[in-house]
């Protein structure tokens, strides 16, 4: 949990400069206390050590977090890609003002479901919700 947290952080700081300083500690502190000792977390390790890790939900991909000196290593594909292993049809939630994450899902085969104006706990930040759409799924075998 410790590295899960750093790399959390380190993401954050890196893409997520759009927080206020308030959201980003109010945040902080919510996943540092009540979100990620309260979860399984799917780890993405090499030589060095854990890189990134994954949160499912059932279908929905709770969380995907790179350290981002790994960012364009495939680490997150690595991790999408077990996620996809368990729910082939997961949802997630993207934050549209991060310039990163939405650009990522529409790469790898998601498609945008919807938008809220806020975040979860009803901070000004919109979210895109998209859904995977495996490919050929909109085609059916027929004998």
């Amino acid at each position: 949990m410790p590295r899960a947290l750093e790399i959390w952080r380190a993401a954050v700081d890196a893409t997520h400069g759009f927080l206020t300083e308030a959201d980003r500690a109010e945040i902080d502190t919510m996943v540092a206390e009540q979100f990620l000792p309260n979860v399984a977390l799917f780890l993405a390790e090499d030589a060095a050590g854990v890189q990134g890790f994954l949160v499912m939900d059932g279908e929905m991909i709770d969380a995907l977090f790179v350290d981002p000196a790994m960012h364009g290593r495939g680490v997150g594909t690595l991790l999408l890609n077990h996620a996809l292993s368990i729910a082939p049809g997961a949802t997630v939630d993207a934050s549209e003002q991060a310039d990163n994450a939405l650009p990522f899902y529409l790469a790898r085969g998601f498609e945008i479901i919807g938008r809220s104006e806020t975040d979860p706990q009803g901070r000004p930040y919109p979210l895109i919700h998209l859904r995977h759409a495996p490919r050929g799924a909109a085609f059916k075998l027929r004998a």
